[in-house]
C-alpha cells in the first residue's frame, strides 16, 4: 500500500508512468494519497465473482480532497492501471458523514471495479448550513468535481450512465437532485440505490412526493427492520409515489440469528469504514461509524450486490436478476458459517 505521495511517485517512476506528475500539475486540490483497493483474496463472506464479488480490475485508488467548503467534494479515481476514462458513481453520504472513511471499503470496491467515485460534501458541520440548501451544495460539489476531471491528466468521466448511491439523508438529497437534475445542472441519474434513506426529525430538502423521478430511472430502495434513526417512512414514500418510474423495487432487510451469530438490520449497515480515507473529522456520526460498522454479508449480498447489479444492468445489460423482480438471486443474503442460508431479503414490487 502506498502510504505517502513520495512512495507512489517512486512507484510510478519505476514502472515508467507519468500519472503522478499529471495529477499534481493539473489539480488545484490536494492529492491525499494513493492506496491499494483490491485484496489477494475476498473478504470473509464475500463472493469471489458476480455482483458484490472480488473481481477487480484496478489495484489502487487516488484520493483527492477539495472539501474545505460546505459545497466541496472528495474524489476517488481508479489507478494501477490508470484508465483514460471511467464511469461515474456519485456517492451521497448520510447526515454528518462528511468524513469519507465511513464508507471507505465500499468506495474502494467501486473504484477497483472501474468507477470514478464523486463524494460531494453538502454540510460544513453538524449544525450548519440548514438542510434546505443540501441539494444545492451537493450539486455544486458534483459539478466542480466533473469540471476537475475534464482537465488533462485526469481520468475523464463518462456521463451517459451516471449512478447515484446514497445513505440516510443522502437519499433525500439524491431524490431531490433526480427530480430536479436539469435545474441543478447535474447529470441525469440512470440508476439510483437508496440505502436506509430518510431525514429523521428534519424536513429540509424533502419533497411532498416523487412522481417527478425520471421514468427510465432504475431505482432500488433498501430499508432496515431495525432502523431507529430514520425508519422506513421516507423510503416507502419514494417507492409509493414514484409512479412514473416503473423499474423500482423496495427491499426490506431483517435481522437474523442462527443461535450463535446475529445479522443486524440497523441504520448503520451501509457503513464500511476504512481509515485510509480518514480526514480526521470527528462528530457523533463518525463515532457511530467506528462503533457500529461491520463488514459482513449485508454489505456483500445487499448493498454492494445491488450497487454492482444496477451498474452492470444499466451499462451492459447483465445482472438484472440480482437487482429486480423478486428473484432468488435478488433475495439471497449469503450463508452462515455452517452452510445454512441467512434470512432472505424481502422484495416489494410496484403495483
Amino acid at each position: 500500500m502506498f502510504r505517502s505521495i513520495s512512495s507512489y511517485k517512486n512507484h510510478c517512476q519505476q514502472i515508467g508512468k507519468k500519472t503522478f506528475g499529471n495529477w499534481l500539475t493539473t489539480s488545484s486540490f490536494l492529492l491525499k494519497g494513493v492506496f491499494t483497493t483490491a485484496q489477494n483474496t475476498p473478504y470473509p463472506g464475500q463472493p469471489a465473482t458476480g455482483p458484490g464479488g472480488a473481481e477487480y480490475i484496478h489495484q489502487s485508488v487516488a484520493f483527492f480532497d477539495a472539501a474545505d467548503k460546505a459545497d466541496g467534494y472528495w474524489l476517488f479515481e481508479p489507478a494501477d492501471p490508470k484508465p483514460d476514462s471511467a464511469e461515474v458513481v456519485i456517492f451521497l453520504h448520510g447526515y454528518g458523514a462528511y468524513n469519507p472513511f465511513a464508507y471507505g471499503k465500499w468506495i474502494k470496491h467501486l473504484v477497483a471495479k472501474g468507477n470514478i467515485v464523486i463524494y460531494p460534501r453538502y454540510q460544513k458541520n453538524i449544525l450548519w448550513p440548514r438542510a434546505e440548501v443540501f441539494p444545492k451544495n451537493a450539486a455544486t460539489g458534483i459539478k466542480d468535481a466533473l469540471n476537475a476531471l475534464q482537465k488533462e491528466g485526469r481520468v475523464h468521466p463518462k456521463l451517459e450512465k451516471v449512478a447515484y448511491f446514497a445513505h440516510s439523508y443522502g437519499g433525500v438529497i439524491a431524490t431531490n437532485l433526480a427530480c430536479n437534475w436539469q435545474q441543478y445542472g447535474v447529470p441525469k441519474p440512470t440508476t439510483m440505490l437508496l440505502c436506509e434513506p430518510g431525514s429523521g426529525p428534519l424536513k429540509g430538502a424533502r419533497l411532498r412526493e416523487y412522481s417527478a423521478l425520471p421514468p427510465d430511472l432504475q431505482l432500488l430502495v433498501v430499508i432496515g427492520e431495525d432502523d431507529y434513526v430514520v425508519g422506513d417512512e421516507f423510503g416507502r414514500l419514494v417507492f409509493n409515489t414514484a409512479i412514473h418510474t416503473p423499474q423500482r423495487n423496495l427491499i426490506t432487510q431483517r435481522r437474523s440469528f442462527n443461535g450463535m451469530q446475529w445479522i443486524l438490520a440497523t441504520h448503520s449497515e451501509p457503513y464500511a469504514y476504512d481509515l485510509d480515507f480518514d480526514t480526521g473529522a470527528r462528530n457523533y456520526t463518525a463515532r457511530r461509524v467506528l462503533m457500529a460498522s461491520r463488514l459482513n454479508e449485508v454489505d456483500f449480498y445487499c448493498y454492494w450486490k445491488f450497487g454492482d447489479a444496477l451498474l452492470g444492468y444499466s451499462r451492459k445489460g447483465i445482472y438484472r436478476e440480482f437487482a429486480f423482480g423478486n428473484t432468488p438471486q435478488q433475495r439471497f443474503l449469503g450463508y452462515w458459517k455452517d452452510g445454512s442460508p441467512i434470512r432472505e431479503l424481502e422484495v416489494t414490487l410496484p403495483e
